[in-house]
């Protein structure tokens, strides 16, 4: 059949149809192979370790969405004044998520049509947030609407491809998993996704631990303190503000732990974060997970989801040997504006060498290391603060209208090997 497919394209005219049968031709060919068909390739951005994508909702504008394995449906969180969206009837509903207790109110509306790119999906809850409190454009800078959760891959395969900035996703017949990934059981509870890891935690024990896989926590992994079998949390660590959950803030420690492996590939000394037991006691009370895998961790891999057959497949790509860093200088940055970005410092944390110079929450930087701070994006701002050259960070605020100079001894208070 296929040998006669070739001849009768060699032979037929005119271009436009010898064309059509090529491309037939193409689709018949994985279908007589055996290959596995390739329902939609996204382009994603990634914004520090944020995966961001583009979709419409009922034929809304192009909005941009944040991936989030951690979130179950979508969510808009922001529309701007150019923005339109028409979502179904639905109904108001308070939401629950990790941290200091806050609960949000939005409007839940189902039976929605969200497209991204080629692909579109039907029949979706989406909610909307009748206030923007989780400030994501503020955090990522980037002018972020909303989140995308695995809602998006719940019938596919999907391959989140890091070096290539593509999300492929795969029907499930004839699929074969590409040469040089290694398996996992993915466990599936309530649409959430864990899978089973090892840990050598500070007092030389090996663990096997039940950890979420959440794409959208800018964090190595942190793990449970509020249990009995909790890991122990290392001496040399650092008091800091977390991030921002549903429910507000989170606070916790920050230290290095000796070793976290996914069977045979395996990361010394990585740094995770120990939440402040009041933060993450609700959650941990209705679960039997020891923690959370954010994807400061998993885009160290290029990875493969199968949630139908409860797979993970990963690979490590060209970030797997990448040092582990953190913010050294204590500041914590937001971005306000898009076309001339502004960069004001919310917080400092205690005891930081950000606090120990004398800067402020309030101040907005105006120059860092000889850069204006307007000629950079808000991952190489926080870059600099991950920084640790022994010699000092050079900084020039607005403070109330004047400009003062600081400088910051990056000093690694978690003592980097």
């Amino acid at each position: 059949m296929w040998q006669l497919l070739k001849f009768i394209t060699m032979i037929i005219s005119p271009a436009p149809y010898r064309l059509l049968l090529f491309l037939l031709m193409t689709l018949l060919s994985g279908v007589l192979h055996g290959r596995a068909v390739r329902v939609a390739s996204i382009p994603i951005e990634l914004a520090g370790s944020y995966i961001i994508i583009h979709a419409t909702i009922n034929n809304s504008t192009p909005l941009r969405l944040m991936f989030d394995t951690g979130v179950r449906n979508t969510i808009v969180t922001k529309l701007n004044a150019e923005d339109s969206i028409d979502l179904n009837p639905g109904i108001r509903k308070p939401i629950h998520g990790l941290g200091s207790g806050r609960v949000v109110s939005s409007y839940v509306s189902d039976h929605n049509v969200i497209k991204y790119g080629k692909l579109t999906l039907t029949g979706k809850t989406v909610y909307l947030l009748e206030e923007d409190i989780l400030g994501l454009s503020h955090h990522i800078g980037l002018d972020i609407n909303g989140i995308a959760g695995i809602d998006l891959i719940r019938d596919y395969i999907a391959e989140i491809d890091y070096t290539r900035k593509k999300m492929n996703l795969y029907r499930h017949d004839k699929f074969e998993v590409p040469k040089g990934y290694i398996y996992k059981p993915l466990i599936v509870e309530n649409s959430k996704l864990y899978i089973n890891l090892t840990l050598l935690d500070d007092s030389a024990r090996i663990r096997n631990i039940k950890m979420l896989l959440d794409t959208g926590a800018m964090l190595n992994a942190w793990f449970q303190t509020v249990r009995s079998d909790a890991a122990e949390i290392p001496e040399r660590r650092v008091y800091a503000r977390i991030g921002e959950g549903f429910s507000g803030e989170m606070c916790g420690y920050m230290a290095r732990i000796p070793q976290i492996c996914f069977d045979k590939y395996c990361f010394h000394q990585p740094i995770v974060v120990f939440p402040d037991s009041a933060t993450i006691a609700g959650i941990i009370s209705r679960s039997d997970r020891d923690g959370t895998i954010g994807n400061e961790l998993l885009s160290r891999f290029n990875i493969i989801i199968d949630i139908k057959n409860k797979a993970l497949y990963l690979k490590p790509n060209h970030s797997f040997n990448n040092k582990f860093k953190y913010n050294v200088a204590g500041i914590e940055v937001i971005q306000n504006g898009n076309i001339v970005p502004v960069y004001e410092i919310t917080n400092i944390w205690k005891d930081s060498p950000a606090e120990k110079a004398g800067l402020q929450t309030g101040d907005v930087l105006i120059e860092i290391k000889g850069n204006k701070t307007y000629t950079l994006k808000l991952p190489e701002i926080r870059g600099f603060f991950q920084q640790v050259s022994g010699q000092p960070l050079h900084v020039v605020v607005d403070r109330n209208q004047e400009l003062m100079d600081f400088h910051i001894d990056m000093q690694d208070l978690l003592n980097n090997p």
